[in-house]
């Protein structure tokens, strides 16, 4: 599994505007450079560490930064199947709809 640094630095960005917090005032609480935050937020390369600062700065799930999922409890990927399934095209859906089903009948042992 390739790692999608773009995509962890979207969060990033998500993230710091939700919270109504400017690219300085994360590099201030981090203590980084202003650019380097901008760097990140492009996709540059993160180490865990770093990563592991802004969000607690952010106050947002380190798993969250990574994956874009949260475990939060028994129903977690609700959202993130929700929102896969509406950008399928309708055979599509019906497929997904039929081997969830099967899925769902099916004993494990």
């Amino acid at each position: 599994m390739e790692i999608d640094y773009k995509v962890i630095g979207q969060r990033i960005k998500e993230a710091r505007r939700k919270k109504g917090w400017s690219q300085e005032r994360l590099s201030e609480e981090i203590g980084v450079a202003v650019p380097y935050v901008s760097r990140l937020e492009r996709g540059y390369q993160i180490n865990l560490k770093r990563l592991a600062q802004i969000s607690t700065a952010l106050d947002v799930k380190l798993e969250y930064l990574i994956t874009g999922v949260v475990i939060k409890g028994k129903n977690y990927l609700d959202r993130e199947l929700y929102q896969t399934i509406i950008q399928c095209t309708p055979e599509k859906q019906r497929l997904i709809y039929n081997i969830a089903k099967i899925v769902s009948n099916a004993k494990f042992v």
